[in-house]
């Protein structure tokens, strides 16, 4: 049973992020006190972590209010164990504040919980 949550939420999870539902999927896919961490601090901020969906709400709105994207690709999932998945994301952005085009590429590795939830997320760039 948790092989085919975790399928069936990292499947869910690409389509989303392939046809820009990035928010259904944080409705949907989260749980309320999943975990984002990045590599380094967010601007604004102290700390690499972001606790809870609303939290991650608010990254993902910091991103649009300050990148423009062309384009990317999402690749995907891959499968380790019965509980995590990773993602690999190609984005072509301008940063709005300066008009710096970017491609960039990261991966996101995701670990569920029991229920199918995404509890935690984790980026590497």
């Amino acid at each position: 049973m948790a092989r085919e949550a975790l399928k069936q939420t990292a499947e869910t999870l690409v389509e989303y992020c392939r046809t820009g539902q990035e928010e259904k999927g944080l409705e949907e896919l989260y749980a309320p006190d999943a975990v984002s961490v990045e590599p380094m601090a967010m601007p604004g901020t102290d700390s690499r972590e972001t606790e809870g969906v609303e939290g991650i709400k608010g990254k993902h709105l910091w991103w649009s209010e300050n990148f423009e994207v062309h384009g990317g690709d999402v690749q995907g999932p891959y499968f380790h164990g019965d509980d995590r998945f990773a993602v690999i994301f190609e984005i072509d952005a301008t940063e709005k504040s300066s008009g710096k085009r970017e491609k960039m590429k990261e991966v996101g590795l995701y670990t569920i919980d029991a229920a199918g939830k995404i509890r935690r997320e984790e980026f590497f760039y």
